[in-house]
């Protein structure tokens, strides 16, 4: 695997173990809380662009990941921030990206092996 893909797909692992500590919060909380809110699109801003570079890095998504999906959901929340729908943002964060870990579990595997080979 090249080396610049298994580092983004590592980010791409960090970031849905921090989903995760929003998610477990649960919903009532994550409404409630603006901060709380941010850092879900700060997340999502963050896995929508490592989708953009592996895109053009010619990675392929699993089954039940669409890099351009996840491009799009970034672009929407930079640019159009004043229209974000913060329940559509919470089934992001509480559905769509755990079946993202789900299916990506194995290529996460295969990028620590490879980071790990090249002794970086």
């Amino acid at each position: 695997m090249d080396r610049r893909a298994a580092k983004e797909l590592l980010h791409i692992e960090g970031w849905l173990d921090r989903v995760d500590e929003i998610a477990q919060r649960g919903r009532d909380a994550y409404l409630a809380d603006d901060l709380l809110q941010e850092a879900g699109d700060s997340l999502m801003m963050k896995l929508g662009e490592a989708a953009n570079r592996l895109a053009r890095l010619g990675v392929l998504a699993p089954d039940g990941v669409e890099w351009a999906l996840a491009v799009a959901n970034r672009n929407f929340i930079i640019h159009q921030y004043d229209r974000v729908n913060r329940s559509m943002t919470w089934l992001t964060l509480a559905v769509d990206l755990p079946r993202w870990r789900a299916s990506l579990a194995p290529v996460f595997a295969d990028a620590a092996a490879a980071i790990a080979g090249d002794g970086a």
